[in-house]
């Protein structure tokens, strides 16, 4: 059956060597509709970021790229406005049929660490065609925070899919008339599920949070940690409308919330350029049970924003995004909150999961 393959099915492909490591992959890596990729023990230091381009390989590439080498066995500091590759601990062989797309995982875009997968033979970011044979690295760029990283973070995730998946807007309207997709605002069907910002809050006038330049480093590790003033301005409007800065980075929350039934996964895309001079999103994964089983009708997306050229003024309900639902090949064993850390179930307005 076509579709995102589910957790079992995973781990048949590990089982067959389709998905291999050094160390063994982990029960944890295995996620309802996608499997966490580890960091290796050397980072690369770039001076610029680059795809490896069609027939070549990263690796005889990386003289024309590579500043230095640091070891992460101890951990190490990737800092703020660098870029880095890694090569993961993870390799693949696709099999036939079978395609994979990668995305940061929440924290790591909550954080503004821009983390995308880049392969072999390579012409895209975060795209592996069905065939690929080969090893797979992360390249990194912290935007707002320093941060400390060791071997075995998960940074990122791969989902795989055999075919096509990806619901039509008649077949999304269909199955939010038999189980309703969206609360807090009617469903806006355009190509996908579409979302808007909440900026007029039902309690109290905080709206998001904005990244503080030249905070301290952030060790990914701690949990819990970090005071959140130290390194977020909060947001705070009567107004119902927001002026974003250019350059700057921002925390903010959907007015819809949304649910993804146990039968099927949605990636969070980014809305139209020509809508406004700002990007949304840059970890877009939402797995099986997402919003399920919570009280009222879903979670809400948490939306990271970046405004890109001239100052742009941001209103309530102004829409900035949607959600492309895609059916599984099959039911996960496991719903997301169901029996595994789903830091984000449930939520709200939440900045990554190392503040207090």
């Amino acid at each position: 059956m076509n579709g995102v393959l589910p957790d079992h099915r995973i781990r048949d492909l590990i089982a067959r060597g389709a998905i291999r490591a050094d160390l063994p992959v982990t029960p944890e890596q295995i996620q309802p509709a996608s499997l966490d990729l580890r960091l290796g023990t050397t980072a690369l230091r770039l001076r610029a970021s680059f795809l490896a381009g069609r027939g070549k390989r990263i690796a005889d590439r990386l003289d024309d790229f590579c500043m230095h080498r640091m070891d992460l066995s101890e951990g190490a500091v990737l800092e703020r406005g660098c870029v880095y590759l890694i090569p993961l601990q993870e390799a693949i062989t696709l099999p036939a049929g079978i395609s994979a797309v990668a995305n940061a995982k929440s924290s790591t875009g909550r954080l503004d660490l821009l983390t995308r997968l880049v392969t072999d033979d390579g012409t895209e970011f975060d795209r592996l065609p069905e065939g690929y044979d080969g090893p797979l690295y992360a390249e990194i760029c912290p935007r707002s925070f320093s941060v400390l990283v060791r071997p075995g973070m998960r940074l990122n995730q791969l989902r795989l899919r055999q075919g096509q998946a990806a619901l039509t807007d008649a077949e999304l309207t269909a199955l939010h008339a038999e189980q309703p997709l969206v609360g807090g605002a009617p469903a806006l069907i355009d190509q996908g599920l579409g979302f808007s910002v909440d900026l007029r809050p039902a309690a109290g006038d905080l709206v998001g949070y904005r990244a503080r330049p030249h905070s301290g480093v952030i060790d990914l590790d701690r949990i819990g940690a970090y005071p959140t003033t130290e390194f977020w301005d909060e947001l705070r409007t009567t107004q119902g409308r927001l002026i974003l800065d250019p350059g700057a980075f921002y925390i903010l929350v959907s007015r819809e919330s949304v649910a993804i039934p146990a039968d099927y996964a949605a990636e969070m895309a980014p809305y139209l350029a020509m809508v406004g001079e700002f990007r949304v999103h840059y970890a877009g994964f939402f797995d099986p049970g997402f919003g399920i089983g919570d009280a009222g009708a879903g979670a809400r997306g948490v939306l990271e924003v970046r405004c890109h050229e001239a100052p742009f003024v941001l209103e309530h309900g102004q829409t900035v995004g949607r959600l492309v639902y895609e059916r599984m090949s099959g039911r996960p064993e496991r719903l997301y909150g169901e029996g595994i850390r789903s830091n984000y179930q449930g939520q709200g307005l939440k900045l990554a999961k190392q503040f207090v």
